[in-house]
């Protein structure tokens, strides 16, 4: 399914712009979150298993605590990414949808053909396009 012409994901996507907001309805969906990447972000995302999260890079920080988040989640068995803080502005998921470029991803995504340097929209596009 693409998405709509006016630039809405398609529906097996979800915008949250916190992390916090995840719920089980989200179990299985691919969940794009304005959240930092960090270790606090994965304790919530760790109780839905998403088919994907996507978080914000966050500068990647000292000892890439930005970024810790997709560490934890490929232990979880969760495919993770964040988009760099560059792209996209923290804390709002639509910006990361539409603008966000991947600047990491954990093992379990890769595997999805998830790569950085790519955009996200048509990126997550395609994984939606292939159901």
């Amino acid at each position: 399914m693409s998405s709509a012409p006016w630039g809405d994901p398609p529906t097996q996507v979800a915008l949250l712009d916190s992390v916090t907001e995840v719920t089980p309805d989200h179990a299985g969906r691919i969940v794009v979150t304005g959240s930092h990447g960090g270790v606090s972000a994965a304790q919530y995302a760790r109780a839905v298993a998403a088919r994907l999260y996507v978080f914000n890079d966050a500068g990647v920080g000292k000892d890439e605590a930005g970024i810790a988040a997709l560490t934890t989640l490929e232990a979880q068995g969760i495919p993770a990414v964040t988009v760099s803080h560059v792209s996209a502005r923290i804390g709002e998921a639509r910006d990361a949808w539409d603008c966000g470029v991947i600047s990491n991803v954990n093992a379990r995504a890769a595997r999805l053909g998830l790569r950085p340097g790519v955009a996200l929209k048509p990126a997550v596009s395609a994984l939606t396009d292939a159901d």
